[in-house]
């Protein structure tokens, strides 16, 4: 009878153990998500809630922008669009203190999924 739950726990050991080595290892432990890619997409400041730079364990440097939606978007870092997103959302945020406009200014306006 113990032999089963035995199984079960070195199965569920193993699988945890080669998916942290896998490539998206850490994408399940860095604060921000890695971007296989990237785009140039302009997003208005007022619908920015959050920019961040990809993790130094990631292979794809990219600068990831959360919208009011809730969406994450890769941007090139090293298009000037978003530098100056990325400085300006990090001058915006010094000292912990709330963001402020432009940034975050609008509600998330996308139609709601009826269940």
């Amino acid at each position: 009878m113990k032999t089963l739950p035995t199984l079960i726990l070195l199965a569920l050991i193993c699988f945890l153990h080669h998916s942290s080595a896998s490539p998206l290892g850490p994408e399940l432990v860095s604060a921000e998500p890695c971007c296989p890619d990237f785009n140039r997409r302009l997003i208005p400041k007022s619908k920015v809630k959050h920019v961040a730079m990809t993790s130094n364990s990631c292979k794809t440097t990219a600068i990831v922008v959360t919208t009011v939606c809730d969406k994450k978007s890769c941007l090139d870092p090293d298009w000037p669009f978003a530098k100056k997103l990325l400085v300006e959302f990090e001058k915006a945020t010094d000292n912990n203190k709330s963001l402020s406009a432009p940034f975050n200014t609008t509600k998330c306006d996308e139609p709601k999924k009826q269940q």
